[in-house]
């Protein structure tokens, strides 16, 4: 009793906003069990603002409202610049790839990414591209799924003094339910009511240091000359207000580079272009989503560096090595049990509206692009095995999450500089590219998978003078190298002219 006392307001708002989660997720099941498109796609008859409000609150999930505003904390102000990075990527992918993306894969009657490539490239090669695809989608998941429970399972701890683990768990087996249940229905719908959810919590969470210091002068005052140590144990000074002073930003470009770019090569990501139902939803999603993820961004990223205000010099020298704990650190120091309430709601938005959508992907890529290529199935079973996976990979990432490889920023970066170096491209040369080859996206996908890892495990952090250089960047440009070079090297292979032109709109599907 002592506890519910304590807690109630936000155990209340959360079970509200879980049950609604659930809720949406029955509401669709049989909706959404009718057929594979129904269950993969959402029939592609999905709202403009919903798909705007979906792409959004994945792309900024808790590796953004915990991990990034986190990371602050650390590296000051200056962090706040990843903000404009991300924004900058999420305008690309909506004017570069969104309507070509969705006329090209409703004309191929394609379903996944994986099955893009297949459909797109068309060759006795092609299979082989779909299934290297879902392998490197089951790879790179797990890595970003860990950072998404560890965040969430962090706030829990902090906010309702819930077990790490209790809390990884909650997070990952509500997710998997209300997204087994609908499909992308259930996605795309709980994610567009937690993209109202986090626009709101963001401008709330950047409030509360200003609140707590009393003003904006009193905060600014106190981070500007501060006697909290950094990482290496010397004095922050006016490092938190001075660009570059305590980050390079040749570190801020890589990791702004490997998550932004996760915008326009994240399967996640790139089948919201597959569900949009019609060309004016296509124009209204391009223009607000990137205010939608702009404007959170600008509250968030830079909020770590403000809670030093809130800070006292023994919790600043514990934080600085504990960054993924600062958000949670600054609900519980406010102590306000309606703003915890509403700001763990929002959280729990971040981290499900993400989870959801990889939930999905990964089911989507084992079934239909591993299994059901090696061995075909009929459709009536792809839906019953597609839950099956899904619930099965949740139960791996939830043992993993006990045992993370890195922290949130750290994790969720690797995860995106693999997609980027790998898919895109792949993707790019698919939907701008006629003489683009299937070779050519095969050889794209292997070196960039190849070069992330070793550059990371390898080089990056064996030797200190390569330590800020993140892998995105040596991957993806040696990737997109490679794609132009064999695609060249073998023309031979281009697909035929009958099937480019029902690729790229000059012949109709059925001539």
């Amino acid at each position: 009793m002592e506890y519910f006392s304590e807690h109630y307001v936000t155990l209340i708002l959360t079970a509200i906003y879980v049950g609604g989660c659930l809720y949406i997720g029955w509401y669709f099941k049989k909706k959404a069990s009718q057929g594979v498109e129904g269950y993969y796609v959402a029939k592609r008859e999905i709202p403009g603002w919903v798909i705007s409000l979906a792409f959004f609150s994945t792309s900024a999930s808790t590796n953004t409202y915990i991990g990034q505003a986190g990371k602050s904390f650390q590296y000051g102000l200056s962090w706040a610049w990843m903000g404009l990075i991300w924004t900058v990527f999420c305008i690309i992918s909506w004017q570069l790839l969104g309507p070509k993306m969705r006329f090209q894969t409703a004309r191929l009657k394609s379903f996944t990414i994986p099955d893009y490539f297949h459909l797109r490239y068309k060759s006795n090669l092609a299979k082989s591209i779909r299934v290297l695809s879902a392998v490197i989608i089951l790879f790179a998941t797990l890595w970003y799924m860990i950072g998404i429970a560890k965040g969430c399972a962090h706030v829990l701890t902090s906010v309702l003094d819930i077990p790490y683990e209790y809390g990884a768990f909650a997070i990952i087996a509500i997710t998997c339910i209300y997204t087994i249940w609908g499909g992308m229905y259930s996605v795309l719908w709980t994610d567009a009511i937690q993209g109202i959810i986090m626009f709101f919590v963001a401008i709330l969470m950047l409030a509360i240091p200003f609140i707590y210091v009393g003003g904006t002068d009193n905060l600014m005052e106190a981070i500007s000359n501060t006697n909290h140590l950094t990482i290496t144990g010397e004095p922050i000074k006016s490092g938190l207000v001075t660009f570059g002073e305590l980050v390079s930003f040749l570190y801020i470009l890589g990791i702004g580079l490997s998550i932004g770019m996760k915008q326009i090569s994240e399967p996640k990501n790139l089948i919201r272009f597959y569900s949009i139902n019609n060309a004016k939803s296509m124009r209204f999603a391009m223009i607000w989503t990137p205010v939608f993820l702009g404007i959170s961004l600008v509250c968030v990223m830079g909020l770590g560096a403000l809670v030093h205000g809130m800070a006292t010099p023994d919790e600043a020298n514990y934080l600085i090595n504990n960054t993924d704990e600062v958000i949670g650190f600054m609900l519980d120091k406010f102590d306000n049990k309606l703003v915890s309430g509403i700001c763990v709601a929002g959280l729990f938005a971040a981290g499900m509206s993400s989870l959801a959508s990889v939930i999905i992907i990964i089911g989507t890529a084992f079934v239909k692009d591993i299994w059901h290529v090696a061995k075909p199935m009929p459709e009536t079973k792809i839906i019953p095995r597609t839950k099956w996976f899904m619930a099965i990979y949740c139960g791996i990432v939830f043992v993993m999450t006990l045992y993370p490889m890195a922290g949130i920023v750290e994790l969720t970066a690797f995860a995106g500089a693999v997609f980027a170096a790998s898919f895109f491209p792949a993707i790019f040369g698919g939907l701008y590219l006629k003489w683009g080859t299937d070779l050519g996206a095969m050889a794209s996908m292997v070196v960039g998978m190849l070069v992330n890892i070793i550059w990371r495990f390898a080089f990056r952090f064996e030797y200190g003078a390569l330590k800020d250089i993140h892998e995105i960047i040596p991957a993806f440009l040696i990737s997109m190298l490679t794609y132009v070079v064999v695609s060249l090297m073998s023309k031979k292979r281009v697909p035929s002219e009958k099937h480019l032109e029902v690729v790229f709109g000059t012949s109709s599907i059925h001539s």
